[in-house]
């Protein structure tokens, strides 16, 4: 519940969901659905106004502003839509960055390597397209090693081909280093991709569907 002055406004209601390790979850929903509050709760961002939010069996909603902090650094790695790249930083510069703030972060080259950008690593992100400011984000996400991945629209700011590039890669990430990934969209398209979809509406999710048969990239009706 978001409080602006004397109003409230519920953005998630009678929310319960699952994420199982090594699967890719896809929620779709409606702009105003709850989609990127859900994400914020999800990756510790918000604590919730009741109820619980359980990672291996700690219960977030009760921890410390510390100990959240510490689950972001550690566990959870974030890809925004408009990739939040620090400009008067090299791309190997920004993922130095978010694996300065870990113990047993890879190497900033690696990650870089990871997402096929080695030969662009001393490019400011300027230099790059959308898609490889993107990529660069991603291997932000990787260099700490976290166990989740979050994606808030990942490809909204993306030309179709490019935003099924990157829709291949973070499948390959998934399958390669059994990532657990969580992609929040409004596209009907991206939403197949997943192990299973989650729809959301109104701050509730009213139903989740295994797909027995997630779609590869390439055979995806845009």
């Amino acid at each position: 519940v978001y409080r602006m002055g004397e109003i409230e406004v519920v953005a998630l209601r009678d929310t319960s969901i699952d994420i199982h390790t090594g699967e890719m979850l896809t929620v779709i929903g409606p702009s105003g659905s709850g989609k990127s509050t859900l994400l914020n709760q999800i990756g510790g961002m918000d604590r919730p106004s009741s109820g619980e939010i359980l990672y291996l069996g700690r219960n977030l909603a009760q921890a410390s502003d510390v100990e959240l902090t510490e689950y972001r650094r550690t566990q959870v790695g974030f890809i925004f839509q408009f990739y939040n790249l620090i400009p008067s930083l090299t791309a190997i510069e920004n993922v130095q960055v978010a694996a300065e703030i870990v113990a047993e972060a890879m190497e900033p080259a690696e990650a870089l390597r990871l997402v096929g950008l080695e030969d662009r690593a001393s490019h400011f992100p300027a230099q790059l397209s959308g898609g490889e400011q993107q990529r660069v984000s991603i291997a932000r996400a990787l260099v700490s090693n976290p166990r989740l991945i979050l994606c808030d629209e990942p490809t909204g700011a993306l030309d179709l081909q490019t935003s099924k590039q990157i829709l291949s890669l973070l499948l390959e990430l998934k399958q390669s280093m059994r990532k657990t990934i969580v992609i929040i969209t409004h596209n009907t398209a991206i939403a197949t991709l997943g192990d299973r979809i989650a729809h959301i509406r109104d701050g509730g999710i009213y139903t989740i569907e295994t797909n027995a048969y997630p779609q590869p990239v390439e055979s995806v009706r845009w």
